[in-house]
Order: C-alpha cells, then sequence, then structure tokens
C-alpha cells in the first residue's frame, strides 16, 4: 500500500451496515483533525488524552445526523478535570466536510500526572446535546459519569436515553510514522442495533440489571437480535488497536476481516475537518448581558475589552463603549 492510499481515510467517518446482524455502524480515523484540534493547546497527557476520547466518539456519533444540525458531547466533573467539550458541525451541503473542535478545562494545581485520565474528572455528567438549528428546541440527554471511561458513558447514554444498543471499541495515543514526527492518532468503530419502528419501542419494558441502576444493551434485546447483536460484539472483541488507529489497514478491509460473515455494506465517507465557528459577532453577542459596570472590570488599562475563544484560542479586542446590554440597547 502506498502513503497516499494510507492517509486518504485519515480523518474519514465510514458508515456501514451488517446485514445478516440488522447492526449498523461507523468507522473512524482522525490525524490531522485530531493534531489540529490538540495544538490550538499546551494540555497535559492525560487531558490530551480525555480530549482525543471525546472527540472520537463525536465524530461517529455526529456522523448520524442529517444536514446543517450541531452535535455537542460535555463531560463535566467535580476532579482536576472541569470539563471536556466537542462540537459537530454537519455538512452545509451534499459532499462538504463535516468540522469538529474541542477544548478542556482543568485544574493543573490537582492533577495527578500519573493516575488514569478518566478518574480525574470525578463525580459528573456526560451530556449530549442536538441543535437543530433556528425555530427548534435543542435537545439534551444526560447520563453520570460511571463505568470507567467516557466510552461507556456514551454506551449508556444510548441505552439510558435512545434504548438503542450501542458499543464503541476505540484506539488513541500519540504514534509516529517512520521519518516523520511524533503526533496524535485515533481510530475507532461504533455498533449500533437498527432501531424498530421507534427507538424507544425496543427498551420500553426494559429493566436495568446494573448495580447503578442504568440500562445496559444487554438489557433491551433478546431472543434472536441478542443472538445476533453478541455474535456483532465478538466478533468486534478481535479488533488489534494499530487495526483500529491505522494507517496501513484500511476501514473497509477492516470490516471485511471482522465481519465477513455479517455480510458488510458500506456507504459513502464523511471527511472531517477542524472548524471553529467563533466570529466577532458572536462574541460581541456573549459580552451583550454585562452591564456598563461588568464592562468596566472586563476593561484592561489600555482601555480595550479582550475575549479568546476557548476553542481555537482567537483573540479578539473591542471598544467597551460598543459591548454589554447598554450598548446593545443603545443600538
Amino acid at each position: 500500500m502506498t502513503f497516499g492510499s494510507q492517509i486518504a481515510w485519515d480523518d474519514t467517518v465510514l458508515p456501514f451496515q451488517l446485514d445478516r446482524s440488522d447492526v449498523r455502524g461507523r468507522v473512524a480515523r482522525l490525524d490531522g483533525t485530531l493534531q489540529r484540534i490538540l495544538s490550538q493547546h499546551d494540555y497535559p497527557l492525560s487531558i490530551e488524552a480525555l480530549v482525543a476520547e471525546t472527540a472520537l466518539l463525536t465524530a461517529m456519533i455526529g456522523q448520524t445526523m442529517k444536514l446543517r444540525w450541531k452535535l455537542s458531547l460535555q463531560v463535566r466533573g467535580n476532579g482536576p478535570a472541569r470539563i471536556i467539550a466537542t462540537d459537530y458541525y454537519a455538512p452545509a451541503e451534499p459532499g462538504a466536510p463535516a468540522r469538529i473542535r474541542a477544548y478542556a478545562s482543568f485544574d493543573p494545581e490537582r492533577l495527578d500526572h500519573e493516575a488514569d485520565p478518566f478518574s480525574q474528572i470525578g463525580q459528573g455528567y456526560f451530556a449530549v446535546l442536538i441543535d437543530q438549528g433556528a425555530g427548534t428546541t435543542p435537545y439534551q440527554g444526560i447520563t453520570p459519569i460511571a463505568g470507567g471511561s467516557l466510552t461507556t458513558c456514551a454506551q449508556t447514554y444510548f441505552a439510558q436515553s435512545e434504548q438503542l444498543p450501542t458499543r464503541f471499541q476505540l484506539s488513541f495515543g500519540r504514534t509516529q510514522m517512520a521519518g516523520g514526527p511524533e503526533h496524535w492518532r485515533a481510530g475507532g468503530i461504533m455498533l449500533q442495533h437498527m432501531p424498530k419502528a421507534s427507538p424507544l419501542r425496543a427498551g420500553a419494558d426494559a429493566e436495568a440489571t446494573a448495580a447503578d441502576g442504568l440500562l445496559q444493551a444487554s438489557d433491551l434485546l433478546d431472543g434472536d437480535e441478542g443472538e445476533n447483536w453478541n455474535r456483532a460484539n465478538a466478533l468486534l472483541d478481535t479488533v488489534e488497536e494499530l487495526e483500529l488507529i491505522g494507517p496501513t489497514v484500511m476501514p473497509t478491509e477492516l470490516l471485511v476481516r471482522l465481519f465477513h460473515e455479517e455480510q458488510p455494506r458500506v456507504f459513502d465517507a464523511q471527511a472531517v475537518e477542524f472548524g471553529c465557528s467563533c466570529s466577532a459577532d458572536k462574541v460581541r453577542q456573549s459580552l451583550s448581558i454585562y452591564s456598563a459596570r461588568d464592562i468596566g472590570h472586563m476593561t484592561t488599562p489600555e482601555g480595550i475589552v479582550t475575549a479568546d475563544c476557548q476553542f481555537c484560542g482567537a483573540h479578539y479586542e473591542f471598544d467597551p463603549t460598543t459591548v454589554g446590554f447598554e450598548a446593545k440597547s443603545e443600538g
């Protein structure tokens, strides 16, 4: 395989379906996009790992959305890693790339660099937010931080809030190609049982068996559906981390290797790139809630109000007389 074909699948999400198992899924690879997200900040390794995991989950979940929708994942805890936030912007038109951005807020003095990154979140919640645009009410689903990883939190969210059995298998970390610099790569596979009629119907009478009282995928299926789901998951268990990350194994080859007996069928891949939606107008709008006194406290000795985008680091400067709700009322 040439180097060109290796990178052809980087920063893409490939939808597929296992016809025999009645299971759909996604294969995602993030390379330059993930490196661009993390290069905007100087995060410790444990925080980078949490951002990488959340960004990969966001890419796979977000690809299921329709055009012009926005998906956000928010992780909030009382530990040193306070916030992990990602946004996925669906393509504005067919054939265009999706855009993704992410950032983290953490307390460096409390951070334990030797501990498992997930443990640094502490107690809190994992939230999925979907914004369908102007004139619609945003959707929000929340599940507790539990289960040992953000991947498990995402699986619990789908079982608990959507009643859709869902499984993620992820791999991410710093890698190095021969002769190249070290950089972040991430790859993963998402499996999801096809909904029957209504996504709420399958689990309407399900009872949680886990000690924490939360629904799991095993609580939602039985009979042939349960056997099909378990078989697909058993096949996914055979995947190796290097196969997920690539770049020497193409996603199509990986699907055939894992699921050839399940009759895999692929659809058009979706390109993903780093993209931030911040602008001077949006920052100005965010400052419109503050009074003149508040704006005065934000004004630097040089007589300007400054603001930085948490996602991309863009720096904005404003005349204090043009921001705040008094300025907005006068305008």
